[in-house]
């Protein structure tokens, strides 16, 4: 084949350090429209973007010239330092240095958005932990409970 063609969609998950809740509401939408950029320029289409307090949920389509961890690194230092330009309650801000990130098959896309529009309805009932603990589980991804939270 003379071209390379690739639709990746994945499902990524991370959190704020120690999960401290620093993503007040006011401040979401102008966070998820600068993350919006930073996927832009890496060629990455955004399907969907939502959170709560201490996490955020992307819904992506992976550009063929990118690794989901360099990825990460551009989302994460690029949105720390906006944050910490947005006033004085964000400069301790940080993000956890690990993330998950599940593979999405186009069939379950829909669902997945729903699940990400519905965070703040979800997080009533389910804390961040055991939220991020089913979806290992439900991907069949062993880890290490001591080493999930740092």
């Amino acid at each position: 084949m003379s071209q390379s063609l690739a639709k990746i969609v994945i499902h990524v998950v991370y959190g704020t350090k120690n999960r401290e809740p620093f993503l007040e509401k006011s401040i979401r939408a102008k966070l998820y429209a600068y993350t919006v950029g930073i996927l832009d320029t890496l060629n990455c289409i955004t399907i969907a973007i939502n959170g709560v307090e201490d996490h955020l949920h992307l819904l992506v389509i992976l550009s063929k010239n990118i690794t989901v961890s360099k990825m990460l690194e551009e989302i994460k230092k690029g949105t720390s330092r906006w944050l910490k330009t947005q006033g004085n309650n964000f400069n301790g801000f940080s993000w956890q240095s690990g993330y998950g990130a599940f593979s999405v098959s186009e069939s379950q896309i829909p669902k997945v958005i729903e699940y990400i529009n519905n965070q703040e309805q979800h997080h009533q009932k389910i804390s961040f932990q055991d939220e991020l603990r089913a979806l290992l589980k439900k991907h069949h991804i062993e880890f290490n409970e001591q080493y999930l939270w740092s």
